[in-house]
């Protein structure tokens, strides 16, 4: 899925790949390249929903991309409401999607 990767954002600029490396998401090992956003690596890993809405239960994913709404957050490392849009992707990251509320599933 290599040609779903971001490769300029808007606010950070260019995307230059770093070294790739591996982490997780929800338990199961995908690659992407350190330094790359989050999100740009989950997308290019095929993985579209990252929380659900509290009322609903609505799927959520990457919407402004510019770390000014909470679509796209998740818990990594056990912290939750990290945004992936501007969130650095580092080697070994585990990445779980969010329940309402910020708490991990």
């Amino acid at each position: 899925m290599e040609e779903s990767r971001i490769v300029s954002h808007p606010v950070l600029g260019p995307l230059v790949p770093g070294r790739k490396v591996g982490f997780t998401f929800e338990g199961r090992k995908l690659y992407g390249f350190e330094g790359e956003p989050v999100a740009a690596a989950l997308m290019a890993s095929g993985i579209r929903v990252l929380r659900r809405t509290r009322l609903r239960g609505e799927p959520r994913g990457v919407f402004c991309a510019i770390g000014l709404c909470t679509d796209c957050m998740v818990v990594v490392n056990g912290v939750p409401n990290v945004r992936t849009c501007v969130t650095p992707l580092e080697a070994g990251m585990e990445i779980r999607i969010q329940n309402p509320g910020g708490a991990s599933p």
